[in-house]
């Protein structure tokens, strides 16, 4: 019979800032394991992702189609639905496609911009909405809704664990171009003229790296907390999949961030999976 599907991507959340946070309620489902990411950042990641790629373990002396043929394979479990494979995901490649053909209500809340409802993102879900905060778990939480009848697919994007991880501007060192996503380029773009006379920003001293690694295992923690509710809310049987699109740097190889990132600790994810018991 099939279950309902909660798939919830804490977006640049490396997998360390997972492991060094407490996180109760994902130990009641499983302990995370390290996996990688397909891409760097959050528009190549979610492609992927919402094709029904998960996170890859990066296995050696093995063909890529046959990790991908096992993935593919592993949505009969997660969802109780028998023979589904990559043939099943053909030709749209769509886990919302697949699963709203067997019945599923569809659902995707995202606090990304870059995943925001204008784009293809949205394609093949009953219900998509981008979040009007940027830190809005919480409000995810409160409008979910699963129908004992019908079984549900909810697909989260998280922003707490995204740059600025949930400080207050004013406790933030200030990028250029990042900060508030791309909030402001626009406007520094009129008053330079040229972005590039404009004088480089100054980078993170190591110990404001530290103090920003350290927060985002905070909003892991946060998560975690707010995670509890909506298992609460879930009917027993719910499989969960709870993982990161992408990692982060902090400072390692001298960079920060994502995107534009060659550095192992950006394609560094956690993954776990459990069933509501």
């Amino acid at each position: 019979m099939p279950r309902n599907l909660v798939y919830i991507i804490m977006d640049s959340c490396r997998f360390d800032s997972y492991r060094r946070a407490k996180t109760p309620n994902m130990d009641r489902l499983s302990r995370g394991e390290l996996r990688y990411s397909y891409a760097s950042w959050t528009a190549p990641s979610h492609h992927s992702i919402f094709m029904g790629q998960v996170a890859h373990k990066a296995p050696k002396r093995v063909l890529a189609s046959e990790v991908y043929k096992k993935d593919f394979a592993l949505w009969v479990e997660r969802t109780g639905i028998p023979d589904l494979s990559f043939k099943s995901f053909v030709p749209e490649l769509s886990l919302a496609k697949v699963l709203g053909k067997h019945g599923y209500r569809t659902v995707g809340k995202v606090s990304m911009p870059v995943l925001n409802p204008m784009t293809a993102f949205g394609r093949f879900f009953d219900e998509y909405k981008l979040m009007k905060d940027h830190n809005d778990f919480k409000g995810m939480v409160s409008e979910i809704e699963m129908d004992a009848d019908q079984p549900s697919y909810h697909f989260l994007n998280l922003g707490e664990t995204h740059y600025p991880y949930m400080l207050k501007n004013e406790q933030l060192p200030k990028i250029s171009g990042v900060h508030g996503v791309v909030k402001g380029m626009d406007e520094a773009i009129a008053r330079s003229g040229d972005m590039a006379e404009e004088p480089e920003p100054e980078f993170f001293s190591k110990q404001e790296m530290k103090d920003l690694h350290d927060q985002q295992v905070r909003c892991v923690e946060y998560v975690d907390d707010v995670l509890g509710g909506l298992m609460d809310k879930a009917p027993k049987g719910t499989h969960f999949i709870i993982t990161a699109d992408h990692g982060e740097c902090f400072g390692e190889g001298e960079y920060f961030g994502h995107g534009p990132v060659m550095h192992r600790k950006v394609f560094e994810v956690p993954f776990l999976e459990g069933v509501k018991r």
